[in-house]
């Protein structure tokens, strides 16, 4: 079993609705955001190296830092093969500012994309233009639906009803 799945299936495993299950995530999302304020403090730095040393580097377990390593995978410049991943595979962490953020905002991580460190990292407008969009993106908009005696779409002529709503 490869490190993604062992940490999916442990941490989905955990029942949410339960005490202990939000204990577990409100304890991962912490580990989450500590790792995230130390990788933004310093844009400029790809942080390299084996699961296991970034592990190390940021004082979590190795489940943990897969974790971690799935939920940035879909921000990063150059993804990480995530799904063959063990403890001594390279990744990397180099990630799009403006893709993190779009990112974190899709996941509804507030925890994330409110963190202090972004005012340097993204004006407020681009913050806000982003976070529209992805809000956006998830909007869906009916079309206006063709009444009986409109005119037909299929530019006849005729009213709908005797032309293509028959």
């Amino acid at each position: 079993m490869s490190l993604l799945e062992e940490w999916r299936r442990f941490a989905y495993g955990q029942d949410s609705n339960t005490k202990k299950g939000q204990m577990f995530w409100a304890g991962f999302f912490n580990l989450e955001r500590g790792i995230y304020e130390q990788i933004l403090a310093k844009p400029e730095e790809v942080v390299r190296g084996t699961v296991k040393e970034l592990a190390a580097k940021y004082n979590v377990e190795v489940i943990y830092m897969v974790g971690f390593l799935d939920g940035i995978n879909d921000s990063l410049v150059e993804a990480n093969p995530i799904d063959t991943m063990d403890e001594n595979t390279q990744v990397n962490l180099g990630y799009d500012k403006e893709k993190l953020y779009y990112n974190m905002v899709a996941a509804r991580a507030e925890w994330l994309y409110e963190l202090p460190v972004w005012e340097t990292l993204l004006t407020k407008e681009k913050r806000t233009e982003l976070y529209r969009a992805q809000k956006i993106s998830g909007t869906i908009v009916k079309e206006k639906k063709i009444g009986r005696n409109d005119p037909c779409s299929c530019g006849s002529g005729k009213k709908y009803k005797y032309c293509c709503g028959r």
